[in-house]
């Protein structure tokens, strides 16, 4: 068979798994192929693993729960270790805003529907807030950052080379450190059919991801230049961004799920998925 795996920009391992040959050497020692699926939004993960488009992807946390919400049968596959340093919730120096619950009424700029929604959602849920009814989320842009400094919105949620250039201009703070919040992991998934039909080839996507990440770990100058290069900011941006990753690829564990189910619990009570999901329910079945 041709494994068709899903790459997009937002998730790190896989951009840097689908330029590196280790997916097609894994499988290869299976008599299988791989082919690479390039979308642009990560949200769309679920619905392109239920409809045949791809066989195995990979997001931050919030696509999974919406796509069970959506009702296809994914299974979790793998996760990264915490990623603190991965984005940020930032408003300017001088704002008003000193905590979470300031945030009221405002307007935040976010990547809505990504591990973003999760950060953000999480965050007013803890200060008693909604992310129904609170606040204004708004699909954050090109000019978010330009709209933040403007004070046009209230806060904005940035990450990778866009939060090191925004850091290292000044100007901004962290309203609240997202390890506070949520452990931001990556997450990898795919249908039950292949998860539970074909576990070998499931088990050589991860040798292959866990490579991808050490050889990241070990030339983060010459990942931030693939990165830089495909789009846009500085090679610098790009390995302080890079560098502040764990490139650490972990088993699913029951802490893993308690935390996807406190998430799957915050986005059905704020209405963001309009019915409640188990996460447990995409883990492989037992034999």
């Amino acid at each position: 068979m041709t494994v068709v795996i899903g790459v997009h920009r937002s998730n790190p391992s896989l951009y840097h798994l689908s330029r590196l040959g280790y997916a097609e050497q894994e499988l290869a020692a299976l008599g299988e192929t791989v082919a690479w699926h390039p979308y642009t939004d990560g949200v769309r993960t679920g619905a392109y693993l239920a409809d045949g488009t791809i066989d195995f992807g990979g997001t931050g946390s919030t696509p999974p729960v919406t796509a069970q919400a959506a009702g296809h049968d994914i299974v979790y596959t793998a996760v990264s270790a915490p990623r603190p340093g991965h984005g940020a919730l930032l408003v300017p120096e001088d704002s008003p805003v000193r905590t979470v619950a300031d945030l009221k009424g405002g307007t935040v700029h976010l990547a809505v529907g990504s591990w973003q929604t999760h950060l953000v959602a999480k965050a007013l849920d803890d200060a008693g807030l909604s992310y129904a009814t609170d606040i204004t989320p708004v699909r954050g842009d090109s000019g978010s950052e330009r709209k933040l400094r403007s004070g046009e919105i209230t806060a904005w949620v940035a990450q990778g080379a866009e939060l090191a250039a925004a850091r290292r201009t000044g100007g901004l703070r962290v309203l609240v450190p997202t390890a506070e919040v949520i452990s931001d992991r990556s997450v990898f998934f795919t249908r039950r059919d292949l998860a539970e039909g074909r576990p070998e080839v499931v088990e050589a996507l991860v040798r292959a991801l866990r490579r991808a990440d050490e050889w990241a770990a070990a030339h983060p100058r010459e990942a931030a230049g693939i990165a830089a290069a495909d789009q846009g900011g500085t090679v610098d941006d790009w390995e302080t961004a890079l560098r502040a990753l764990p490139w650490t690829i972990e088993e699913v564990t029951e802490e893993f799920v308690a935390e996807q189910q406190r998430a799957a619990d915050v986005f059905h009570r704020t209405g963001f998925v309009d019915r409640a999901v188990t996460v447990a329910d995409a883990l492989p079945r037992k034999a």
